[in-house]
Parts: structure tokens; C-alpha cells; sequence
């Protein structure tokens, strides 16, 4: 195995990631990736977490208590105050991984709160999944993927 790519015991692999930090912090929870760019005004419930934007591929997933992996944000600057909203209301993601900084995902991450990273050694959206459970430590740059065995299919 590779120095970023490591077995545990209780059949997980771990793999490591790095990058830069938007906004220090450390959570971690449940993944949930989208390949698609979010709208921040008119495309999330600011109420409830919820993706509401039509023909998202997460549309009525909740990223609530979950870590938000996406390439980034799209629309106007109304993004930073969506997001904010959904900090306010206690629906915010636990933390934020994205691939394409912009001026409104760094606003957007910088009001919510939740540790934020981009620039990564790898493309996140193309080794995290919905469901892994990730650590994001944000102030040091790092990320951590836990992913459990799949089943076989029968």
C-alpha cells in the first residue's frame, strides 16, 4: 500500500489527502459528493440543508451534519448568504471540501464557519464517496477518507 492509502483492523482503508485550508477547523461525519456545482440562492433550502435546485443530482439530500464535497459554488453572490442562513439556522455542513475557489465559496465558507479546504493533491470528487466517513482537519491541510469494504454483489 501506498504511504496515503493504509488498512485498519476493522477492514476500513484510510486515505489521506492533502491541501490548503479556507477556513480553520477540525470535524469529520459522513460524506456526501455531489459532481455538481451548488447554487447558494434558489438552489438550497437555507432552513433545512436541503438541495432544492432543480436537476442537481442531489436534489432533497440534506448535507446537514454532513461533510459537503463539490467542485464549488455557482450563482451570484447570494451563496454567502444562503450559507450563512444555514449556520444560523444550525443545518450548515460539518465541514467543506471543494475544488474551485471562487470570491463566493470563500465568502460562503467564511460565514458559515465549517472548516473549509481546496486545492488538493488529488481530486477529491474522484476518490471520496457519498457515505465515506471523512475527517477534515483544515488548519493543517489535511483530509482523511475512511472507506469501508464493499459488499459483493450477489
Amino acid at each position: 500500500m501506498s504511504a496515503d492509502r493504509v488498512g485498519h483492523a476493522d477492514g476500513a482503508t484510510k486515505i489521506v489527502l492533502r491541501g490548503r485550508k479556507v477556513v480553520g477547523g477540525c470535524a469529520e461525519g459522513e460524506a456526501i459528493v455531489t459532481q455538481d456545482t451548488i447554487s447558494g440562492w434558489g438552489g438550497i433550502n437555507e432552513r433545512d440543508g436541503t438541495i432544492i435546485e432543480r436537476r442537481h443530482e442531489l436534489r432533497g439530500r440534506s448535507f446537514k451534519d454532513k461533510i459537503l464535497v463539490f467542485p464549488g459554488a455557482k450563482g451570484s453572490s447570494g451563496w454567502s448568504a444562503y450559507f450563512h442562513m444555514t449556520r444560523l439556522n444550525g443545518v450548515a455542513p460539518r465541514a467543506m471540501i471543494f475544488n474551485k475557489m471562487t470570491t463566493k465559496i470563500a465568502l460562503g465558507a467564511v460565514v458559515t464557519r465549517a472548516p473549509a479546504i481546496t486545492d488538493l493533491d488529488r481530486d477529491p470528487l474522484l476518490v471520496i464517496e457519498t457515505g465515506d466517513w471523512v475527517k477534515v482537519d483544515a488548519d493543517n491541510g489535511v483530509v482523511e477518507i475512511f472507506k469501508r469494504p464493499r459488499e459483493a454483489p450477489v
